[in-house]
């Protein structure tokens, strides 16, 4: 049986003397899209700080690959997007592209490469400011692959975009995942839940539940995801 690519048992972190885990527990499977859904402010962010090691653990245990979160042996094994953009707005697509793979010490074939799996070869000499909201995330999404990741963690990534650029990043988030790459993907949009092999429903820094959401709306009697998320919410409040 594969190891998990992600495992944390009992994590807690804090945020300045707030507590914003309270000794959650998760593992991802690799070779699979786990979207990690709840409202703003619930700890999605801070989960996945902690994940790529700019975050403190307060307490509990935190592994990616094998490796505890944060390993130097990690950078080049991990990759992360954040929900505001992080790369060069005032130089062409293909510039930063490159500038990433260099750091990886991959020649600018990678770049290209990287480039064309989002489909941005057309647009590649164009400054990144000059791109509508969804072209700059997949110029953001094309420097997190260039060094081919094995686990790829993506805050909110599809936030603001239309349902066609919705729709194409999911499919090349599958194929990632095809591929062998481990995708971890944030969103608080409920109906891209069924596009992941298994969820991550958090609120309040700690998990409702976790699994296939078919299997959660099962158990729950709900139509759909957002149902089955508030009929978990309704049943811890009544806990």
């Amino acid at each position: 049986m594969a190891h998990p690519a992600a495992a944390a048992t009992d994590l807690v972190v804090h945020r300045a003397s707030h507590e914003v885990l309270h000794g959650v527990s998760f593992t991802l499977a690799p070779g699979s899209v786990t979207g990690l859904f709840g409202p703003s402010g619930c700890g999605k962010t801070t989960l996945m700080r902690t994940m790529v090691g700019v975050q403190h653990i307060t307490s509990g245990r935190l592994e990616l690959l094998g490796l505890p979160a944060g390993h130097p042996d990690l950078r080049r094994r991990v990759a992360y997007t954040s929900q505001s953009l992080s790369i060069y707005r005032d130089i062409p697509v293909r510039a930063n592209v490159r500038y990433f793979a260099r750091l990886h010490g991959l020649p600018d074939a990678a770049a290209e490469e990287a480039i064309a799996a989002v489909d941005l070869t057309p647009l590649a000499g164009r400054r990144v400011e000059t791109l509508s909201g969804g072209e700059a995330s997949r110029a953001s999404l094309a420097c997190a692959l260039v060094g081919r990741p094995e686990v790829l963690i993506l805050d909110e990534p599809t936030v603001g975009l239309d349902p066609l650029t919705r729709e194409s990043l999911w499919s090349h988030f599958r194929g990632l995942a095809e591929s062998g790459t481990t995708l971890l993907v944030s969103s608080h949009v409920m109906d891209e839940a069924t596009r992941c092999d298994s969820v991550l429903l958090m609120r309040d820094g700690h998990f409702l539940a976790d699994g296939p959401m078919d299997d959660l709306q099962e158990r729950t009697g709900a139509p759909t995801p957002e149902a089955a998320f508030l009929t978990l919410v309704r049943a811890e409040a009544g806990a």
